[in-house]
């Protein structure tokens, strides 16, 4: 099974950011997106995972720029942020964008969700991002910023009405160059038949090597943001290796 990798923008105020395990007032900024877009297809991604944070945390939309940008690529994307009724989710769906995710809406409102799933097929996948808190996994949305329940009672509901992949991310690793949390990441692909991508915490091309260990369980993916723009191993490098464990 091939492997993946989605190299990140995420877009506050017209700019290319990356926060520190998802937080508010983390940003730290790469300049246009449009400039990070370009450069990640030109260093060989097929996909690009495009984030509106300013419309996940509920201050603003990024969506012209977003959508034009979008049209502009030769390559999937995945958008997310702030898809969370029929007209959001239209926009989304209109700038060409592959997929997208939904995550808050899928914690506040799983029966619309459950709609776009059926009426959109394998154009929709659920981004969940967790937190430990006593001893359990909880979900997070409005930014990570709200609780919405138990990771296993939210996986069940949606692989029981189709949904064809997850976006997992451990909120705590998320941003921090720590590593990826394999064991959580293994455990959620055991306990769907939807397909599952990485992210958080990727800070080696090694970690990537490890996750794409997993392919055949149902991780075929992962995002990767703040390692690359720190340069702490460039995409080239990634596909290379990812390209050698895979002969």
């Amino acid at each position: 099974m091939s492997f993946t990798l989605l190299p990140a923008v995420d877009v506050v105020g017209g700019q290319a950011v990356r926060l520190d395990q998802g937080e508010a007032g983390t940003e730290k900024s790469y300049g246009p997106p449009l400039e990070a877009a370009l450069r990640w297809r030109d260093a060989g991604a097929s996909w690009l995972h495009f984030v509106d944070l300013d419309a996940a945390f509920g201050r603003g939309s990024n969506h012209e720029l977003m959508a034009e940008i979008t049209r502009q690529l030769d390559i999937n994307v995945e958008l997310t942020g702030g898809i969370r009724d029929d007209a959001s989710l239209e926009r989304a769906l209109a700038t060409g964008a592959r997929r997208v995710n939904i995550g808050t809406a899928a914690l506040e409102n799983p029966e619309w969700t459950a709609r776009a799933i059926d009426r959109y097929g394998e154009a929709i996948a659920i981004d969940i991002a967790v937190r430990e808190e006593g001893g359990q996994w909880r979900t997070k949305g409005n930014g990570w910023t709200s609780s919405g329940g138990d990771l296993w009672e939210v996986l069940e509901f949606f692989d029981s009405v189709g949904c064809a992949r997850f976006v997992v991310t451990d909120v705590s690793r998320d941003g921090t160059l720590t590593g990826p949390n394999v064991d959580l990441l293994r455990d959620v692909s055991a306990a769907t038949d939807a397909m599952v991508t990485a992210s958080g915490g990727v800070a080696r091309v090694d970690d990537v090597v490890e996750i794409s260990r997993y392919a055949s369980e149902g991780i075929d993916s992962v995002i990767i943001g703040k390692a690359l723009y720190e340069r702490r191993f460039t995409l080239e490098d990634a596909l290379a290796a990812l390209a050698s464990a895979e002969r």
